[in-house]
């Protein structure tokens, strides 16, 4: 595969009869540089920029199997780590500049790279810092993918009813640094490739299995099944998490609630052991993302 084709695949996003082009600022291509005598992509309007735009909404998500990936370091992990579904990468120019070791690897890699005007990053995402990728979406939903993602697993974390998208990403994140072996999100969280989700993970999710649409049941009994103690992180918890070295040292998996209203009745009824972070201060609680890094790396701590 070329990086300088023009059969791209963002092109199959358009499952509609041809239409014609629309009328568009002069074509010109990059003068020097890395990316000299590739052609800018300079019209906003395009039928190509609309449809990566549309990655936003979850239909299309759904509809296509792809999801956008936005700012340098998510596109320079995805690029890393999971070349084989990186679909598409977007520069501007002055972002090739700042970030050629994406450029270098992507081209390397043999990617369909583009380089795009400002105008025409902004219309794709005005989040991107400059640098954009759609990603074609794993398949890791279900009890099998589950249990695949279990295997050997020694450290988990369990999002049972997430629904903010920063808290979700930031939450993989933590998983990540911790040394976590799999993420999973219960039937019902939000949607793991949404783009502040995306973006939270700042490329984290590239590194680690994120399971999705299994009920909190059945992820009970597979977590159960591979061996974990299922630990629940609450305030009302008969266990201090500084004083739980024993709890903690064997393989584990942390149920974590939902933002607001915490960790549900049936999802405390289920675990093997509520435990409590200790606060010195005068703050109520901990937010979701923060007590989770806390857990996740007490648990580290204590099996290393």
């Amino acid at each position: 595969m070329s990086p300088t084709s023009s059969a791209d695949p963002d092109e199959l996003l358009d499952d509609t009869a041809e239409q014609p082009a629309a009328r568009g600022p002069r074509r010109r291509t990059v003068g020097e540089g890395p990316a000299a005598g590739h052609e800018v992509l300079n019209n906003p309007g395009s039928a190509r920029i609309s449809r990566v735009a549309g990655l936003s909404r979850r239909n299309a998500r759904t509809k296509h199997r792809r999801f956008l990936v936005e700012g340098p370091q998510g596109v320079r992990e995805a690029v890393r780590h999971v070349p084989d579904r990186v679909l598409d990468v977007y520069l501007t120019e002055a972002a090739v500049e700042r970030h050629a070791e994406i450029w270098d690897e992507a081209v390397a890699a043999q990617l369909y790279v583009h380089i795009t005007s400002e105008q025409v990053m902004d219309a794709m995402s005005p989040d991107a810092q400059g640098v954009l990728a759609v990603v074609a979406t794993e398949e890791a939903t279900g009890s099998e993918a589950l249990a695949a993602a279990l295997d050997g697993a020694r450290l988990v974390a369990v999002l049972t009813q997430a629904q903010d998208p920063g808290n979700a990403g930031a939450i993989i994140r933590a998983a990540d640094a911790a040394g976590a072996d799999a993420v999973v999100l219960v039937r019902g969280s939000v949607d793991p490739t949404a783009p502040k989700v995306v973006r939270s993970t700042a490329g984290s999710l590239f590194h680690l299995p994120v399971v999705t649409g299994v009920a909190l049941d059945d992820v009970v009994g597979a977590l159960h099944e591979a061996g974990l103690t299922v630990l629940a992180a609450d305030g009302r918890g008969d266990f201090d998490l500084f004083e739980a070295e024993s709890l903690l040292e064997a393989p584990s998996a942390w149920l974590l609630g939902n933002e607001a209203r915490g960790l549900p009745a049936e999802a405390l009824s289920r675990a093997d052991a509520v435990v409590s972070i200790p606060v010195y201060g005068k703050a109520e609680s901990l937010n979701v993302a923060a007590a989770a890094a806390v857990c996740l790396y007490a648990s580290a701590r204590a099996q290393a």
